[in-house]
């Protein structure tokens, strides 16, 4: 029988550092919870802002345009729909930045 102890490798961390990786995950998970609640309500209103801002210029430019260069087409509606076009395109590039940095931030606490 061998009763030499069992030889971990070197990439195999320890029942120790398991431990303490767990407990840090837990530590961070309650520190970002507070937090949570307020960085979801800033998101929203993020989102929010870049959908209602290029839409509110598109309408504005189209207004204008309207009252400057009156012509066959009515340039308001069409270039408040290419703002929305283009904030909702904005917003969606901003909620995928964001996933992507909290898959990688899960990513790395699992790690």
């Amino acid at each position: 029988m061998n009763d030499e102890p069992k030889k971990t490798s070197k990439n195999e961390p320890t029942f120790a550092g398991q431990v303490g990786a767990k407990a840090a995950r837990k530590l961070k998970a309650r520190r970002n919870s507070a937090r949570g609640v307020w960085f979801g309500l800033g998101m929203m209103g993020l989102v929010g802002w870049s959908v209602a801002v290029p839409t509110l210029l598109g309408a504005a430019l189209g207004i204008w345009l309207d009252k400057h260069h009156p012509g066959k087409h009515a340039w308001t509606l069409a270039l408040l729909v290419v703002g929305l076009a283009i904030g909702c395109l904005n917003a969606w590039h901003w909620v995928a930045k964001e996933d992507k940095a909290m898959r990688d931030e899960q990513e790395d606490d699992d790690e």
